[in-house]
């Protein structure tokens, strides 16, 4: 007999990432009995599709922030024709529970959020002590709000078919090997690392291939970071240029991937990619890379972290005093640690 579930999932590449732990704490629990969809926006569908454990993906046409209201009641009734045994939402927003309420679906899990104790009827309180890291918060919903023993990391499917037809494409040499740059960070620039030291990097890094990802809103970070590289023979700029399925295949045939605190980097460490990431006003203890191939560099300043967008202080020194000179020792010696 099958057990469905729809999952309400998050709107941010990294948290969509980060929910395949979820995904897999499920289908351990239900096993071949489970139908699992993802209702997600259209962008993510690509990086969904990556995820084994997914069966479904149902488009969420809401643009971020928008209540909808009536849009939302009506897609509800549209869903009760899928038979959900439960939802599970991920957001804790008060719009995001409303569409399952009127799919009549049974099951309606997830955290109070912004009151919304009407709307799920297995709701737990989110005790932040005891669920420090947002894959502890996401796996809980599936464990009666405790934190599982075992949380299995992302993994992400990589197609080899993909991987060659964008070598061609982009004419990146396979026998030469590759560094992945992600210089961006939707949040803010207080997690993004100078694009002059991304610049400085690339010259150091003589013998390698330089490729920089990102989307279109990444274009002008791009263009900043290529300019100031004095040797471009071997600097492939690929912003807004691919698909998020594209990045999971190129970030996998990487050496190493140099990123942000970023919705990439996320997607790197799970396909098993060694990672560097530099961390600003963010924090390891909330969001970490989840990989045992992943590095982290942060300062212990007295400011940070912050979680600011931009920093108060118009200083940046959290990211401004990781230098490239010290990314390249932790290139060259993985053990030493800030």
């Amino acid at each position: 007999m099958q057990y469905k579930i729809l999952i309400i999932a998050p709107a941010w590449v990294g948290d969509i990432v980060m929910a395949q732990t979820l995904f897999k704490a499920i289908k351990k629990q239900y096993g071949d009995t489970l139908v699992l969809d993802v209702f997600e926006p259209s962008f993510a569908t690509g990086l969904i599709s990556r995820m084994e454990e997914v069966d479904n993906i149902i488009i969420n046409p809401f643009p971020h922030g928008k209540l909808n209201l009536l849009q939302r009641i009506k897609l509800g009734f549209n869903l009760r024709k899928n038979n959900y045994n439960q939802v599970i939402v991920l957001p804790n927003s008060l719009k995001s529970a409303i569409t399952p309420l009127f799919a009549t679906i049974k099951k309606r899990t997830g955290f109070v959020g912004e009151s919304r104790y009407v709307l799920l009827n297995d709701i737990y309180k989110l005790d932040k002590n005891k669920l420090p890291l947002m894959i502890d918060r996401f796996c809980a919903l599936a464990n009666k709000g405790k934190k599982p023993d075992i949380i299995e990391l992302p993994e992400l499917l990589v197609d080899t078919v993909s991987q060659k037809l964008l070598l061609e494409k982009f004419n990146i040499n396979i026998e030469m090997p590759i560094i992945v740059f992600c210089p961006a960070a939707e949040y803010g620039p207080a997690k993004r690392w100078p694009p002059e030291y991304f610049a400085k990097l690339a010259d150091l890094l003589g013998g390698y291939q330089i490729v920089i990802l990102g989307s279109s809103k990444d274009i002008e970070i791009s263009n900043s970071i290529i300019s100031k590289i004095h040797n471009k023979t071997n600097v492939f700029d690929l912003c807004g240029k691919t698909s998020l399925s594209d990045t999971v295949d190129i970030l996998a045939m990487a050496k190493y991937v140099i990123t942000n605190d970023s919705g990439l980097m996320h997607i790197a460490c799970a396909t098993d990619t060694n990672v560097i990431a530099i961390y600003g006003s963010t924090s390891t203890l909330f969001t970490p890379p989840l990989s045992k191939k992943a590095q982290t560099l942060q300062l212990k300043l007295d400011c940070s972290p912050c979680f600011e967008r931009t920093c108060r202080f118009g200083h940046y020194n959290c990211l401004n005093k990781i230098t490239p000179d010290l990314v390249m020792k932790r290139l060259s010696n993985p053990s030493l640690v800030l």
